[in-house]
Formats: C-alpha cells, sequence, structure tokens
C-alpha cells in the first residue's frame, strides 16, 4: 500500500500552536471589549447626569424671576444651596444656587457677586459631589 504524497489535514503539532496563539492573542481582545463595555456604561451616567442639570436649569428658567429673586435674597450668598435644590439624601442630588449678580462690574473689584445690578440674577446648578454644574445669568423679564 502506498501512501499518498500530499498530504490531508492538520498535525497535532499545527493545532496545538494555534490554538495557544488563539488564546495568548484573546486575552487582550478581551481586556479591550472590557473596557468599551465600561466606557459605555460612563458614559451613560454622564448623559443622565447631563440630561438632569438641563432639565432643571429649564425649570428654573421657566419660574417666574420674583420666586427666583426672592430665593437669592432668602439664601444670602452665592455659596448657600436655596429651596430649589432637591433634598438631601441622593447621591448626585442637583443642588441650586441663586444670587443678584453684578453684570456691569460698575464697582470695579471684579467680584460679580458685589455692587448687584438691580433685575440680574446668577443661577448654578450642580449635582453634589460632581463635576457636573451648569450657569447662567437670568435678566427681568426673560
Amino acid at each position: 500500500m502506498t501512501l499518498p504524497s500530499k498530504q490531508f489535514g492538520l498535525t497535532l503539532v499545527e493545532v496545538l500552536v494555534t490554538m495557544t496563539l488563539l488564546v495568548i492573542l484573546l486575552v487582550p481582545a478581551m481586556r479591550a471589549l472590557q473596557i468599551s463595555v465600561t466606557g459605555a456604561e460612563v458614559h451613560a451616567d454622564l448623559a443622565a447626569d447631563q440630561f438632569r442639570l438641563t432639565s432643571r436649569m429649564e425649570e428654573l428658567l421657566a419660574e417666574p424671576f420674583v420666586g427666583l429673586e426672592a430665593a437669592a435674597l432668602a439664601a444670602g450668598s452665592p455659596g448657600t444651596a436655596t429651596s430649589y435644590s432637591e433634598t438631601a439624601g441622593p447621591p448626585g442630588r442637583l443642588i441650586v444656587y441663586l444670587s443678584p449678580y453684578d453684570g456691569d462690574n460698575a464697582d470695579a473689584d471684579d467680584d460679580p457677586f458685589t455692587g448687584t445690578d438691580s433685575g440680574l440674577l446668577w443661577i448654578q446648578v450642580e449635582a453634589e459631589n460632581t463635576v457636573h454644574v451648569l450657569q447662567t445669568v437670568r435678566a427681568q423679564g426673560f
């Protein structure tokens, strides 16, 4: 009986080398996938925080100026949270700061919270214990 001159199939050594290479290359590929999935989760959380901040800011801008001004005066300083803030407790709660604002810097001290102008309010919404913050200035009548 004669053996065919062409080899059909793979030898055991070839299969073992292939499997070893696949295992070695699969580890970094799986790690890259894990990083991608984690990044997607983080992005989803950041997007949700941004949506909450924007939504709260829009609600504040829809409030009557007189109510916002009263809350700003009741707070007393720009660093004091107002009654428009969420109640304490949940992580990432939204804190609202309101203050009269010095838009023209007529007192020349470069402090936007001294020598305030009538009819201007500074509004800040922040997610507690995060870096997410939105700020704006609102004029009376707008």
